[in-house]
């Protein structure tokens, strides 16, 4: 059953956080602190990590809060931990910290006492707080911009993001006050909206906007969004485990058209299954009269620009695992299969939308 997180704190609460945000500002370095932050290649740099923490659908309490460790410079995962977590702190705007970094900080700690050779040299996700408290250097990476001191999304500020045009091209974020509070910057050649950096802890503004572009396969930090897949695909685990029926093919013959025709990026909330693109039961093929337009999508410039980047993971999800015949159906359906493969495409759009190709 949904939940609902409580709603404001007392005003006690509140000044709690507020009084252990500003003991924690006092703590924050923004300056370089390790030798490999300081060489333009970052040799020495073995290890990045990200944090994340995804929510199941119409739950503002059940939570699945992950934590990923990469290799660096080839951003393979070497570790993941995912595990579902109650949020009973509310939303608060400007103290999100204080309802995630507690799960995120359990999940480092628990990498030091099991893989203390695994453990991140450099963090992404919840930066300022969470670096801090476990001392690692931390990245602060946004999708959009925080309006704060005199900044704002407007006409100007529109134009420099215009202007940016290649990846790792950035602007800084001059604040009302004069104090620069972060960096636009755009993460990929073929992303049309910047990511904004801002220094988290044990690293300078200039060493994290170089190193965030150096970890973007994508618009998205690699060790954000994969720690990002990896607790949405453990919530869908879960949840088909412990409550939602296992779905099971049928043994109906009969043609069943599906919900929804794919788009591109699929319209369902965070933590749902990624099934509709071809939902389907035994005997049952695409809908017929929208598979055109998807094939279009597919050999379109959307799989051009996926070459283009050399995205090995992607290359192999355009081609149906299996024989097809006339209009796109498959000679030996399979609903199981064409519910894997249409995931995959699902998926592989919603990257090319983050990659600015939708």
């Amino acid at each position: 059953m949904a939940r609902k997180a409580a709603g404001r704190p007392p005003e006690e609460t509140l000044s709690l956080w507020k009084r252990e945000q500003a003991l924690l500002k006092t703590l924050v370095v923004d300056r370089d602190t390790e030798a490999w932050q300081r060489d333009p290649a970052f040799s020495g740099l073995q290890r990045v990590g990200g944090v994340d923490v995804s929510f199941v659908k119409g739950d503002s309490v059940s939570a699945c809060a992950s934590l990923v460790v990469l290799s660096y410079p080839e951003l393979e995962v070497m570790y993941e931990d995912c595990r579902m977590v109650s949020l009973t702190a509310p939303y608060v705007s400007g103290f999100l910290a204080f309802r995630e970094v507690p799960f995120l900080v359990d999940a480092v700690q628990q990498l030091r006492e099991k893989e203390p050779r695994l453990m991140p040299q450099a963090g992404f996700g919840v930066a300022c707080h969470l670096g801090v408290v476990t001392d690692l250097p931390c990245i602060g990476v946004a999708k959009k911009l925080l309006q704060v001191d005199g900044l704002e999304n407007n006409a100007l500020h529109k134009e420099k993001i215009r202007l940016l045009k290649a990846g790792g091209d950035s602007f800084p974020l001059m604040g009302g006050s004069g104090t620069v509070l972060g960096m636009a910057l755009k993460s990929h050649d073929h992303s049309t909206k910047p990511l904004y950096v801002s220094v988290g802890h044990k690293m300078s503004l200039e060493a994290a906007v170089r190193l965030t572009h150096g970890c973007c396969k994508f618009r998205i930090p690699e060790p954000v969004r994969q720690a990002d897949i990896r607790s949405r695909d453990y919530i869908r685990r879960t949840l088909g485990v412990q409550g939602a029926p296992a779905l099971r093919p049928e043994r109906s013959k009969k043609a069943q058209r599906p919900k929804a025709c794919p788009q591109g990026a699929s319209e369902e909330p965070a933590g749902s299954p990624s099934l509709r693109a071809f939902s389907a039961k035994d005997g049952n093929e695409p809908h017929q009269k929208k598979w055109p337009k998807l094939q279009q999508r597919i050999w379109g410039r959307e799989k051009e620009a996926l070459w283009e980047v050399g995205s090995q993971k992607m290359k192999g999800l355009w081609d149906p695992p299996f024989p097809l015949g006339r209009r796109g159906r498959a000679a030996s359906p399979d609903s199981w299969t064409w519910r894997s493969w249409g995931s995959e495409v699902q998926e592989g759009l919603g990257a090319l939308k983050e990659m600015g190709c939708s």
